[in-house]
């Protein structure tokens, strides 16, 4: 691997999405870890940041909307690349509950926007790099629907999306597929677990949890607390993706969860996590013990999803990947991170306008 990290010839990558929070955890990697030049595709909405990157002579930022077509194709065709991984997206449930507009803007046009230009790109390129030039399209197990008590998602589940989100991530996903079967652009579809770490955005459950603690405000819990979901560590889930990437088998789909091979360890309900992380803040900010006091439970999410999980053996079984931190060695890693980085929350906090309040909460059949 001449790179160090990708395989020979993959020496110019486009990653979109690049400033959210794992878009921004991969180009991170492609920085730290290999020689490529990275071309980083971000409209640069409320969520993006690039703070976790910083200056870098490989990292070149194009502010595109991939709603727009033109602007689009024209960011393609500068970067120029033998990669593209496809991480832009809305990808907040609450938010897409509100606003559901956006979400079919962003995930339905904007991927199929990018796919016309990569299509585009791909049949231009001369014959060695055209045969190895990959488009990797990453999504959510959210696609699948609702589980029981029992089972876990896999490649063969059968869709059932149940929010704006998760429908637009759906239509993402079939109009990826139908672009290999139709055009024979060389896809590869990966679908994965609720993802945290460093440097999320706090308005996703486990920051925001974090910080309702150190500020001493009531810690919201949906409902029972008694969903379930299959926590994965951003970390992991790069290792997963630059392997899907770039050796994943063309036009097949692998599922990602941070349970692996090996059983469900990293499931978890609402309110177990919640737990875990006022009995890690009991430990670091002893002065706010208990912090579980504050838990709160509000009405639920509309459409809340009871149970997600993940089988993740087909990629374990062809390409290696298994998670290397347990759910508590991550959370351990990412409560102390957030302490430690409580001006830089406040500060994307500022100015996306967010400051911790509940969104998602309008009932079915409102206006948007």
């Amino acid at each position: 691997m001449a790179s160090g990290l990708l395989p020979e010839g993959f020496d110019r990558v486009l990653v979109t999405g690049g400033a959210g929070f794992i878009g921004s955890a991969v180009v991170r990697r492609l920085l730290s870890n290999s020689h490529v030049q990275v071309f980083n595709l971000d409209k640069i909405g409320y969520a993006s940041d690039l703070t976790s990157i910083g200056e870098h002579p490989r990292h070149q930022l194009l502010s595109v909307d991939l709603a727009d077509p033109l602007a689009t194709d024209q960011a393609v065709r500068h970067a120029d690349p033998d990669l593209v991984l496809h991480l832009a997206a809305e990808s907040h449930v609450d938010r897409s509950i509100d606003g559901p507009s956006a979400f079919i803007e962003s995930n339905v046009t904007g991927t199929f926007n990018l796919l016309q230009g990569v299509r585009s790109h791909w049949e231009s390129l001369p014959s060695e790099r055209r045969g190895r030039f990959r488009f990797h399209h990453i999504s959510t197990d959210e696609v699948f629907g609702s589980l029981g008590p029992e089972g876990r998602f896999s490649e063969t589940t059968a869709y059932d999306p149940r929010s704006p989100y998760s429908a637009s991530k759906a239509a993402s996903d079939h109009l990826v597929s139908a672009w290999h079967h139709t055009y024979q652009l060389p896809v590869v579809l990966t679908n994965c677990s609720n993802n945290y770490g460093c440097w999320q955005f706090p308005e996703k459950l486990i920051p925001v949890v974090i910080l309702k603690a150190v500020a001493g405000e009531p810690i919201p819990l949906y409902g029972d607390g008694a969903n379930v979901r299959d926590w994965l560590y951003v970390e992991d889930h790069v290792d997963a993706l630059l392997l899907a990437a770039t050796r994943g088998r063309l036009g097949e789909s692998y599922c990602v969860g941070g349970a692996g091979d090996h059983g469900s360890q990293s499931e978890r309900t609402n309110r177990e996590v919640v737990e875990t992380i006022c009995m890690l803040m009991d430990q670091f900010r002893p002065q706010g013990a208990p912090h579980a006091r504050l838990i709160t439970r509000v009405t639920d999410r509309p459409g809340h999803d009871r149970r997600y999980a993940i089988d993740a053996s087909k990629i374990t079984r062809e390409l290696g990947w298994t998670p290397l931190h347990s759910f508590e060695q991550g959370l351990e890693v990412t409560v102390r991170w957030y302490l430690d980085n409580l001006d830089w929350c406040e500060q994307v906090r500022q100015k996306a306008g967010y400051l911790g309040d509940r969104i998602g909460t309008k009932a079915a059949g409102s206006p948007e």
